[in-house]
């Protein structure tokens, strides 16, 4: 049962992360910061606003992640969340090797280093609201 409960934990926390994610791009696209997948058959120029609200977005959708995961979690609540952080880093990874050549690699890079930081961030964050320094 404790396994079924760590595995519902993080992907509780991983779909809040998606959910965000999702409606940040909606957002995005809506404001024409970035172009649907379909009008991508040349590379973009280089856009900073675009850049920094990727990585705004991805940062804030993975503290709530950590958060929504640490919340949920019955006992160690900060492993649970360091967990996450490595799923995180792990999807990260491939997904940086899979859209190589679309991004630079410094942001590819820094997206990669920063968002498991803020998974981990996320679940301090509700310990220290439960007192637990």
């Amino acid at each position: 049962m404790i396994v079924l409960h760590t595995f519902l934990t993080l992907a509780a926390g991983f779909a809040t992360m998606a959910l965000l994610l999702g409606m940040a791009t909606l957002l995005a696209r809506a404001l024409g910061w970035q172009a649907a997948p379909a009008q991508k058959s040349v590379p973009e120029p280089d856009r900073p606003m675009a850049r920094a609200w990727n990585l705004g977005s991805t940062l804030l959708a993975a503290l709530v992640g950590g958060y929504v995961t640490a919340t949920l979690a019955q006992l160690n609540p900060l492993i649970h969340a360091l967990a996450l952080a490595l799923i995180v880093l792990l999807l990260g990874a491939l997904s940086a090797l899979q859209t190589r050549g679309q991004a630079p690699i410094w942001f590819a890079l820094l997206l990669l280093a920063l968002s498991p930081c803020a998974v981990v961030l996320g679940g301090m964050l509700r310990l220290w609201q439960l007192g637990i320094r």
